[in-house]
C-alpha cells in the first residue's frame, strides 16, 4: 500500500475544494469526495460565482435563481460528507484572476487550513469541450493556483490579513479536475452513487437526470479503464515542497 493511501486513511485530512459555480465540483469530483469523507477526513466546499446565470430552466430573477442555487449546492455537499460550502457570491459569468479574488480565496485557505484543494485545471486550453473550456472555469483555476502560491503561505502578500489573524499556511497537493493529462485516477466504484445523488440535488441545472447518470457513468467508466476501476475520476496532481 503506497503512502498516500496510508495518509488519507490514517491521517485526517483537511480538504478545501473550489468550484467556479454550484455543481462544477459535483460533475468534477464528488466521487473522489465522497470516499475521501467516507475516510474520515474533512472537507469544505468553496463556490466562487453565485451562479446567477445558469439557468434556463426556471424562470426567476437572478437573485432568486441565486439563491436555489446556494440551498442546491449546500444539499448535494451534504450528500458527499462536506461539512461546509463557502459563497463568494462573484456575479456568475465575470469571474477574473483579479488581487480581489486571489485575496478572498487566500483569506479561506488560510482561515480552513487544508492539506489538499481541488480545483478545475487551468492548464486545459485544449477547447475541446464547451463546458471544460467555459471563461470562468479557466479564470477561476488561475486565481486559485496564485493564491496558493506563493501568496497563501507568505506573509508578505495581503499583509492586512495577517492583522485580522489570518496567518500564512501552505497547501501540500492540488487536484486539478477536467484537465487532459491527468496523472491519479481515484476508483469511485463505491461511491459514484453518491455522486450522482450530489448531482441529482441541482435540480435547476439539470433535467434528464436518467441522460445525466449515463453520461457521468460512462465519463467514469472511460476514467477507470487503464486502471481496471469500474468507474473513476482523474485528476493532475501538483505538489508543492515547503
Amino acid at each position: 500500500m503506497s503512502s498516500k493511501k496510508n495518509f488519507m486513511k490514517k491521517n485526517k485530512t483537511k480538504i478545501l475544494a473550489i468550484g467556479a459555480h454550484p455543481d462544477d465540483l459535483d460533475f468534477g469530483c464528488a466521487g473522489t469526495m465522497a470516499k475521501l469523507t467516507r475516510q474520515g477526513n474533512e472537507a469544505v466546499y468553496l463556490i466562487i460565482s453565485d451562479g446567477s446565470k445558469g439557468s434556463q430552466k426556471v424562470k426567476v430573477t437572478s437573485g432568486k435563481l441565486a439563491k436555489i442555487r446556494q440551498e442546491e449546492q449546500k444539499k448535494a455537499a451534504k450528500a458527499v460528507g462536506v461539512s461546509e460550502v463557502i459563497f463568494l457570491g462573484i456575479k456568475d459569468g465575470e469571474i477574473e484572476n483579479t488581487k480581489f479574488l486571489r485575496k478572498e480565496i487566500v483569506k479561506v485557505i488560510r482561515k480552513t487550513k487544508p492539506d489538499i484543494i481541488f480545483s478545475f485545471d487551468p492548464a486545459n486550453f485544449d477547447f475541446d469541450n464547451p463546458y471544460r473550456s467555459h471563461r470562468d472555469h479557466r479564470q477561476a483555476g488561475e486565481a486559485v493556483f496564485d493564491a496558493i502560491y506563493p501568496a497563501s503561505g507568505n506573509e508578505s502578500f495581503f499583509p492586512e490579513l495577517l492583522k485580522q489573524g489570518y496567518k500564512p499556511h501552505q497547501v501540500k497537493e492540488i487536484w486539478f479536475s477536467a484537465g487532459s493529462k491527468p496523472n491519479k485516477i481515484i476508483d469511485i466504484t463505491k461511491t459514484i452513487g453518491d455522486k450522482i445523488k450530489a448531482l441529482s440535488c441541482h435540480k435547476s441545472q439539470i433535467t434528464g437526470m436518467k441522460e445525466i447518470e449515463k453520461m457521468i457513468k460512462d465519463w467514469a467508466a472511460r476514467s477507470g479503464k487503464k486502471k481496471g476501476y469500474k468507474y473513476a475520476e482523474a485528476f493532475r496532481v501538483v505538489k508543492f515542497r515547503r
